[in-house]
């Protein structure tokens, strides 16, 4: 569909089914891991009201996509290129198209395991790529390779103005990859400039971390952190076993900065851990509402601090919404990302995907977070990641935890 914007009738919100959503927010911003993915589970709330689905700029259909793709084959020219053509002509700010390895890389690290080397990167306004995160253990960090180091080549080819997902795409080798092939960096930290060989591993991600902050009294109730990098498979699961092993009245600091999203499935499972059930947000796909709950049995008794930045997003937004505008905790932090809307994958003909926009989701009390972000309870200014979390634990000191 393209044109003007539209205010489409809403049909009425109904139980999702098989629905797969697509949050590519990480894409965005040049990181390492993909995020998208959920199926809405049953409905247990009273219906929201209903609201027009909001109109998304410039979207395209699927079937123009691939038939756009199709066309360019037969013509004997490249159908990935043509679609990705017409998905940037469209307007559509979150849409794009990727390699069958591309899109395996990510659904990978879904799944919390893949082949590499253990980097993340991001390409900054230059179009140099750069060293983001290097995962603990991995070849890259037995290596030496930091954060920040510039990445030039892979196995000698220029990555400098590539997408990240394309060089992602090269540090994991061809789809038939294994562990133990050879991959040749280009690096430069400062002035020095140096190739370094590795060879790729098998790897697991840990995006959940739990610890008890320090400078509480043992014999009083204190505090935990749960530290959430990504919404991988399994974050949900690993979220409610840290919550139930807390001790009655200790609090809880549920740090979200810089997580990129990821399963929303795994969202709403965390969200069941912090809640009673109810509803933990609503999503719309071509006008059509509905609805992701959490389930009965949560914690809704210790006291709860979110910290964010401007680098939470999509389902970790999801998250935060749901429990700021369910009373469930006090936000903290600067105002989120702002990635609210829902991407579908369609495959093509040569067997790359286009994920195209379909609709967006909003908060309990309706809050539309795509463009906007969630604003923080109490704003912590500029990027003081110390400040913002000393600011948390006085918050969180005075509801009760660890007081």
């Amino acid at each position: 569909m393209s044109g003007p914007c539209l205010f489409v009738q809403p049909r009425r919100i109904r139980r999702g089914a098989a629905l797969t959503l697509v949050f590519v927010s990480v894409l965005a911003t040049g990181a390492a891991v993909g995020s998208w993915g959920a199926e809405p589970g049953p409905r247990q709330d009273p219906q929201p009201a209903r609201m027009p689905a909001r109109a998304y700029v410039g979207a395209v259909e699927s079937d123009q996509v691939k038939a756009a793709a199709a066309a360019a084959q037969e013509d004997g020219k490249s159908g990935s290129k043509a679609a990705r053509e017409v998905v940037s002509r469209s307007g559509d700010r979150w849409g794009a198209v990727y390699s069958a390895r591309e899109y395996e890389g990510f659904r990978q690290n879904l799944d919390g395991e893949y082949v590499g080397v253990g980097i993340s990167a991001h390409r900054d306004a230059h179009g140099r790529i750069a060293v983001e995160r290097v995962e603990p253990g991995s070849p890259a960090q037995k290596a030496g390779i930091r954060a920040d180091d510039r990445l030039r080549t892979v196995d000698g080819k220029n990555v400098t103005g590539r997408p990240v997902t394309e060089v992602v795409a090269l540090l994991r080798g061809p789809a038939d990859g294994s562990p133990g092939t050879r991959v040749e960096l280009g690096l430069r930290r400062g002035g020095q400039k140096w190739t370094q060989e590795l060879r790729r591993a098998r790897l697991t991600t840990d995006p959940v971390t739990v610890d008890r902050l320090s400078g509480y009294d043992d014999h009083r109730p204190g505090a935990v952190r749960i530290k959430v990098d990504s919404f991988t498979k399994d974050t949900g699961e690993r979220i409610r076993r840290a919550v139930r092993s807390i001790p009655r009245g200790d609090g809880i600091l549920l740090d979200l900065r810089g997580n990129s999203g990821g399963l929303v499935s795994e969202a709403v499972t965390a969200a069941s851990s912090l809640l009673d059930g109810g509803l933990v947000a609503t999503y719309d796909v071509r006008g059509d509402q509905r609805v992701l709950d959490a389930r009965p049995g949560g914690d809704t008794d210790s006291p709860l601090v979110v910290l964010v930045d401007g680098g939470t997003m999509s389902a970790a937004e999801l998250l935060t919404g749901a429990l700021q505008d369910r009373g469930r905790a006090v936000v903290v932090g600067s105002r989120t990302f702002g990635k609210g809307s829902v991407q579908m994958p369609s495959e093509l003909p040569d067997g790359s995907v286009a994920e195209l926009t379909v609709g967006h989701y909003r908060t309990p009390a309706g809050r539309n977070v795509d463009g906007e972000g969630i604003a923080p309870d109490l704003t912590v200014k500029g990027d003081d990641g110390p400040s913002a979390e000393a600011r948390a634990r006085t918050v969180l000191s005075g509801l009760g935890g660890g007081s």
